[in-house]
């Protein structure tokens, strides 16, 4: 008998062309599907939590799938871990409703971004760290995540490209936290538009480096342009980090 499973794995994204499946590079559903299909017997479609994009990195990413199988849950993450490449791996299974989505019943996501803010880059960081050798005042930084932070309509934020009609988002949490040169901002709601974090990350940048002052940060913002604020952040310096439902 078919059930619905709720599958967590974690994922270095730096070889793939992000979670979705598409035509022009790997992705990491790509990979899942054929592994599970494999294992099962039988084509197995999968839905993600997130459409991370290229070299985007996972510590908790929720996937969900239907399958038949003697395979108890528990153990289907050691029998997965078995076949999976090494830079993608299975940390949980659970039999979950049928009616549950991975994507839509998520109620808060949890990203994370780091920035080496160092005068060299350090090559063990490489793809999983922004390099930015030009000092930032962490204090601004952390004024404009205050001004950023909320409830209110979020299109400043959001790339070109998305169809999204809604654009309003809840911003629980926006932190930033310095040790060692490395920066991380920690961001939180329940939802994000296409590439948003990667965008405040590069607004807050251009705050800490004075190219943008926190009284333009909240003047732009009640713009809605996005072309008023800063650059998008390289991928390689996000993981999204936890979802909870």
């Amino acid at each position: 008998m078919k059930q619905k499973y709720k599958l967590t794995i974690a994922y270095d994204g730096s070889a793939y062309h992000g979670w979705q499946r598409q035509q022009n590079g790997i992705t990491v559903q790509e990979v899942m599907e054929d592994v599970l299909s494999r294992i099962f017997g039988m084509d197995t479609a999968v839905t993600g939590c997130s459409r991370t994009d290229a070299g985007v990195h996972a510590r908790r990413y929720v996937c969900s799938f239907f399958a038949d199988t003697t395979i108890p849950a528990d153990k289907l993450p050691f029998v997965l871990n078995t076949v999976l490449p090494p830079d993608i791996r299975a940390q949980g299974c659970q039999i979950a409703p049928e009616d549950f989505n991975a994507r839509f019943d998520a109620v808060r996501k949890t990203y994370k971004y780091q920035i080496l803010n160092a005068p060299f880059a350090d090559p063990l960081l490489r793809s999983f760290a922004w390099h930015y050798p030009v000092r930032l005042d962490i204090d601004k930084m952390r004024a404009a995540c205050d001004i950023i932070r909320g409830e209110r309509d979020f299109r400043c934020f959001m790339a070109a490209g998305s169809v999204v009609k809604n654009t309003v988002r809840n911003l629980y949490e926006l932190k930033i936290e310095k040790e060692d040169g490395l920066i991380t901002v920690t961001a939180s709601a329940n939802g994000f538009l296409y590439n948003m974090v990667r965008i405040i990350v590069g607004t807050l940048v251009y705050i800490g480096n004075g190219k943008l002052s926190l009284e333009e940060l909240a003047d732009f913002m009640a713009t809605g342009d996005r072309r008023l604020l800063g650059i998008t952040a390289p991928p390689q310096g996000l993981k999204l980090y936890e979802v909870e439902y």
